[in-house]
């Protein structure tokens, strides 16, 4: 079964356009190293519900941001940690990672997982 990085962060909605074009070079740096896939997402649906805890909760936006998740596949966590290391070497990552940041990094949530389940 694969293996994914997730990730959760809020982003001002000011820096959005901007946001998605570093998002998007990063992705496509990540599957020049070896990543199968990489994806972000814009969160919508966030309230909590039935007493479940929202994305929301966890990334806490101020006013005028809004929450992101993004995933990177991978074959396995051996692959991740092999791509991740190339990916990491890059000079030009470094290079589309503008000077303010586009948001928080203290308030990135990270996580490796294993896959489980495959319906």
């Amino acid at each position: 079964m694969k293996y994914i990085d997730l990730y959760l962060l809020s982003v001002p909605e000011a820096n959005l356009p901007a946001y998605k074009k570093v998002a998007t070079k990063f992705g496509k740096l990540a599957k020049e190293h070896g990543a199968l896939s990489y994806q972000e997402f814009l969160g919508e649906d966030l309230e909590s519900v039935g007493g479940l805890l929202s994305f929301a909760k966890a990334v806490k936006p101020k006013e005028g941001e809004t929450v992101v998740a993004a995933v990177a596949e991978f074959k396995n966590k051996t692959h991740r940690n092999q791509v991740m290391k190339k990916l990491l070497a890059d000079p030009r990552v470094d290079e589309i990672e503008p000077n303010p940041p586009l948001f928080n990094m203290k308030k990135m949530y990270y996580g490796g997982f294993s896959g489980i389940v495959e319906a």
